[in-house]
């Protein structure tokens, strides 16, 4: 059995500190103590119940890097959490015991970027759990009120971190302009993938095919809206006349065999994280049938239209998590997708805090 450390508490009876899943190196991962920074005037002290585990932390915690950004001196993954606000700042509107989910992005909402909405993009913009900045995987966090979103009772902060995943998918077929009538193809049946089918099934689309390499996934597709699966490790892809293709897959070949599909005048969207640079792209293709390529980065005012989603039911989040693991368990819960393959969702989970 594992022991629960009581954090020490200041005079207010608020920790000080906290246990959080720090990264050192790949496969190094360790729980430990860790300070808590003192609230600033709009801060927010949660205390978690849920954290998400992403492709990103996975590639951190296996190869010490995602992408191009490397780990360089220990980190706290995560970057999808919620919780329960336990203090505020003086200045913070938030009340002690409110349910909330956490936006990992930092923008510096002052930059041209930011202040034209796109603050997604903002290019001073840091977000938790991407190495060098800590992140969510700890029993606490003292996060910018502006970071949080309100969670309505009927989407328990157990699986609210669930939400992010969401709003990626919001914010993809946004990028994707789907609309009703048209026909999707979305390449990859993750999570991702599974929360945009959903999203683009309540744009009212005609059909949505999905495509993976794993039958298992794609049998959860069918459920969540898919009106066609397509295994393409042993079926052609045979379509032709698609309006939308969302890639979500970070597959080359997946993008450049979706794009073939595309009938003139279409729409494909990058969502799966790209490599910096792909070959095999129609760029003679896309010109001439003017095939729009276009990408999506993570998510810009997405968080209210997923609670919402979530929310009224349209989409199902409870039934994309197949596990949960507590913080101790941190480590086999990064590598829980690969070692089983029917996982889609896997959760770190907190049981609160004994008064």
């Amino acid at each position: 059995m594992t022991t629960q450390t009581i954090p020490a508490t200041n005079t207010a009876g608020l920790p000080t500190g906290t246990q959080a899943a720090v990264l050192h190196g790949a496969r190094d991962l360790r729980i430990e103590h860790k300070p808590l920074r003192a609230l600033g005037r709009n801060d927010l002290l949660v205390e978690m119940r849920s954290g998400g585990i992403c492709g990103s932390d996975m590639h951190y915690f296996a190869d010490g890097r995602n992408g191009t950004n490397l780990l360089r001196q220990p980190t706290v993954l995560g970057h999808e959490g919620a919780g329960v606000v336990i203090a505020a700042g003086p200045q913070a509107t938030t009340a002690a015991g409110t349910a909330v989910v956490i936006e990992p992005a930092l923008p510096c909402r002052e930059c041209p970027t930011c202040l034209s909405g796109r603050y997604n993009l903002c290019p001073a913009g840091t977000c938790f759990g991407s190495p060098p900045t800590n992140g969510l995987f700890a029993r606490h966090v003292v996060v910018p009120e502006a970071a949080v979103h309100r969670l309505p009772d009927t989407i328990p902060a157990e699986i609210g971190a669930a939400i992010e995943p969401l709003a990626v998918a919001v914010w993809a077929v946004e990028r994707a302009q789907v609309r009703k009538g048209h026909r999707v193809l979305i390449t990859g049946a993750g999570p991702i993938g599974l929360l945009v089918a959903q999203v683009a099934a309540a744009q009212g689309t005609a059909e949505i095919v999905v495509t993976d390499v794993n039958d298992d996934r794609l049998a959860v597709a069918a459920k969540f809206g898919a009106t066609r699966t397509i295994n393409t490790a042993t079926t052609p892809l045979d379509l032709t006349g698609m309006d939308r293709l969302i890639e979500c897959s970070g597959n080359t070949r997946a993008l450049a065999d979706g794009l073939q599909t595309l009938a003139p005048a279409a729409r494909a969207t990058v969502v799966g994280q790209a490599k910096a640079t792909v070959d095999g792209i129609p760029l003679g293709f896309l010109q001439r049938y003017e095939i729009d390529l276009v990408t999506a980065f993570r998510y810009a005012n997405a968080f209210p239209a997923a609670i919402d989603l979530a929310s009224s039911g349209v989409v199902d989040l409870p039934s994309i998590i197949t596990s949960t693991f507590p913080l101790e368990d941190a480590a086999a819960a990064l590598t829980a997708p690969v070692t089983d393959p029917t996982n889609l969702k896997v959760l770190i989970t907190y049981p609160p805090t004994a008064p």
